[in-house]
């Protein structure tokens, strides 16, 4: 297992079957990163506990600010109990308000889950990102909601990439994916989130991420 993150990225290695990639930018100091789909299950919650996580191993103050009217985000901090990271609960008229708020407080990474079909909501989120992330399973009901994801971000006018979440190793539905989403001209991260197995479930039901359950 190996992840860094930095001033201007965040790239994580979990093991074999968990990865998540976040591609450093050059001409961007990554400090807000927003998680973007507009169809429900593409993997936003998990990506953004397991970012922020990474992010609080590695010493740095994180701040979850979740968009989501179920809030599972901020039933999975209940049950971490500790301070690091953050979960704010937000919502579309006020994101921009906690985004400053969070970075005037120390906030070392911010990260943005957006709710679905929340179009209004979701492209201020974007607006306020270095980096939007787009996560899509491989399936066909994902790909065809992905074009409403990068229209939000080609409005906000911030760089992306796709992330293929629930992945399953014995399948070629991933690589299938990844054609349908190059047509977009978005970057594909190289790395693909497997399957939500026991490590993920465990993680999750006790306040942890999979970095933690590997541990």
């Amino acid at each position: 297992m190996g992840y860094e993150v930095d001033a201007h990225g965040v790239s994580i290695v979990v093991s074999a079957r968990v990865h998540v990639y976040i591609p450093a930018c050059s001409h961007v100091v990554i400090r807000t990163v927003t998680l973007l789909s507009q169809k429900g299950g593409s993997g936003k919650t998990t990506l953004s506990i397991n970012l922020a996580i990474a992010g609080a191993l590695h010493d740095k103050s994180v701040v979850i600010i979740d968009l989501e009217p179920q809030q599972s985000t901020a039933r999975w901090a209940r049950l971490r109990q500790r301070d690091n990271p953050v979960i704010v609960s937000g919502h579309g008229p006020n994101v921009a308000d906690l985004v400053k708020r969070t970075k005037a407080g120390g906030a070392d990474l911010v990260i943005i889950g957006t709710a679905p079909k929340s179009e209004n909501a979701a492209l201020a989120a974007a607006k306020l990102a270095d980096v939007a992330v787009i996560p899509s399973q491989p399936s066909s009901l994902d790909l065809d909601a992905i074009a409403d994801s990068v229209n939000i971000v080609h409005l906000a006018k911030k760089p992306a990439f796709f992330v293929l979440s629930n992945c399953r190793s014995s399948s070629t539905l991933a690589d299938e994916a990844a054609d349908p989403l190059s047509d977009y001209g978005l970057p594909i991260a190289p790395v693909r989130v497997a399957t939500r197995h026991t490590l993920v479930c465990e993680g999750a039901c006790r306040g942890l991420g999979v970095f933690c359950v590997l541990k």
